[in-house]
């Protein structure tokens, strides 16, 4: 049965406009994004079936092109709205944080890591540049890869600091692997930055770790120097 023979108040469309968007569940709200289903299946078997397939609506929205591409209805063009759909979510949180964080609120921090680092496929580093009153200047990646955390790394954070006049940071990176445990490395080279930042009157605030699940906070363990 497709979804134009089902009544009028259960169809995705219909029922976002009466209940909002809250009241979908996964597959609705993305059957809403794939508009159309494939022969013997509507937009919600589909979607239904993609996220099963997945395992989370996130590992599908982050899927490679290649991947989506080898299932039947999907390709270039829902590989692109996806994308489109992720950063336009980044960039709402990005908006978000550079007028709500503070100290006093880690949450918006970490759903933004997160999201906006969770389901990279690599390991990824940024750094969020706080100003006096702890808002916000801006978000730079450091490294994409496997990067030595060296001196001359070290340096580089601290360049970019000053550069962006910021008072204090908060680091974070990715663990593709799944475990957002720090390791014995990842201590080490948060001491040795702290240290350099001290140096120009640059706090650093907290080193994050972050996972397509969860986010691990050093100040939360007790880990910053």
């Amino acid at each position: 049965m497709s979804i134009k023979q089902w009544p009028e108040g259960e169809r995705p469309r219909e029922k976002l406009l009466e209940r909002g968007a809250a009241a979908l569940s996964d597959a609705e709200l993305l059957a809403i994004l794939l508009r159309v289903g494939t022969r013997g299946m509507s937009a919600v078997d589909l979607a239904r079936y993609l996220l099963q397939e997945f395992g989370s609506l996130g590992r599908l929205m982050s899927a490679e092109v290649g991947k989506l591409s080898a299932y039947k209805g999907m390709g270039t063009a829902s590989f692109t709205q996806f994308a489109v759909v992720r950063e336009i979510g980044r960039r709402i949180l990005a908006e978000e944080l550079q007028e709500e964080i503070t100290l006093s609120d880690p949450d918006t921090v970490a759903d933004y890591l997160r999201f906006h680092l969770g389901q990279e496929k690599v390991e990824v580093s940024v750094a969020l540049l706080l100003n006096r009153q702890n808002q916000l200047i801006a978000v730079r990646e450091l490294s994409r890869g496997t990067v030595a955390e060296n001196t001359i790394y070290i340096r580089e954070i601290v360049k970019l600091a000053l550069d962006e006049y910021a008072d204090s940071l908060i680091i974070a990176h990715n663990h593709p692997g799944g475990s957002p445990e720090p390791s014995q490395e990842d201590i080490m080279f948060t001491r040795r930055l702290a240290q350099a930042m001290s140096l120009v009157d640059v706090s650093l605030l907290d080193h994050f770790i972050v996972t397509s699940q969860s986010v691990c906070s050093f100040r939360q363990l007790g880990l910053m120097p």
